[in-house]
């Protein structure tokens, strides 16, 4: 059987180097696994990009790219997202599907999307619809400058938030590696709803404060199985928000299983 490969998208804010450990042990599994820097955030810690901030669009143009690369290969592709991700990675799937592009006699494609504590909106929603109905008291302050570029204001606020699994120092130096992230991509509408068509997991973070389960995860795999009219295949991690800091053995397993399924399929 053939393994396949995966592109992992990472969360707003977030480098990819923030996922460098779960990488490594997804590697020594024995899968390739490729982490990309989103056009959505900036070029390094508390640091935009020159011009105006992109759009989830752009991500999801951007991620498309990646799949399509690895798909003409001939390779079936998992893509994993965590938090926003949820958003480009369901967005970016027109066309990309290994059934469809099959039909056109074209190798490789898309078998699974599998999401981590994400944000996946219904069509027409955006992050920011998902995100307004989460718990105020949670919502993290940003400040956006003039190109719309966002900030995390207040660092350890978001650690206590994001991070309450660590101390309140680490989770603090952990926010302030993040770079800054587009204010206008959280104001895009999904308008292609990927996991309609293509087999979905979704990893639980049954401790996240930002978006707790039953207000956030939950409800949007109940999204899933309706539009698709497939179960959603779900495992449930006792962590918060940023399992690859927090739960890094446990993200890792779940990422290999999820490959080891599809490659099994």
């Amino acid at each position: 059987m053939t393994k396949p490969s995966i592109i992992f998208v990472p969360g707003s804010f977030n480098l990819p180097s923030e996922y460098k450990v779960v990488f490594d042990g997804v590697s020594e599994a024995g899968y390739e696994i490729k982490g990309i820097h989103l056009p959505t955030v900036g070029a390094g810690p508390r640091q935009g990009r020159d011009g105006p901030a992109p759009s989830m669009y752009d991500d999801a143009a951007f991620i498309a790219q990646e799949i399509e690369e690895l798909a003409d290969q001939g390779k079936d592709v998992v893509v994993i997202g965590h938090s926003y991700a949820g958003v480009p990675m369901s967005q970016c799937s027109k066309g990309l599907d290994k059934e469809e592009r099959k039909a056109h006699n074209k190798p490789g494609g898309i078998v699974r999307l599998a999401y981590i504590a994400c944000l996946v909106p219904a069509l027409g929603e955006s992050a920011q619809d998902v995100i307004s109905t989460g718990p105020k008291e949670r919502r993290i302050a940003m400040a956006v400058d003039d190109d719309g570029w966002m900030l995390i204001e207040d660092p350890p606020a978001a650690a206590r938030a994001l991070l309450q699994h660590v101390t309140p120092e680490e989770g603090e130096a952990i926010v302030r590696r993040w770079a800054k992230h587009s204010a206008p991509s959280f104001g895009d509408p999904l308008t292609y709803a990927g996991y309609k068509d293509i087999p979905a997991s979704y990893l639980i973070c049954e401790e996240d404060l930002a978006g707790p389960v039953e207000i956030i995860q939950v409800p949007k795999i109940e999204i899933i199985e309706k539009v698709s009219g497939r179960k959603v295949d779900t495992t449930s991690i006792k962590t918060g928000h940023m399992p690859n800091v927090t739960a890094v053995k446990e993200t890792v397993e779940w990422i290999v299983s999820v490959a080891e399924k599809v490659e099994k399929s």
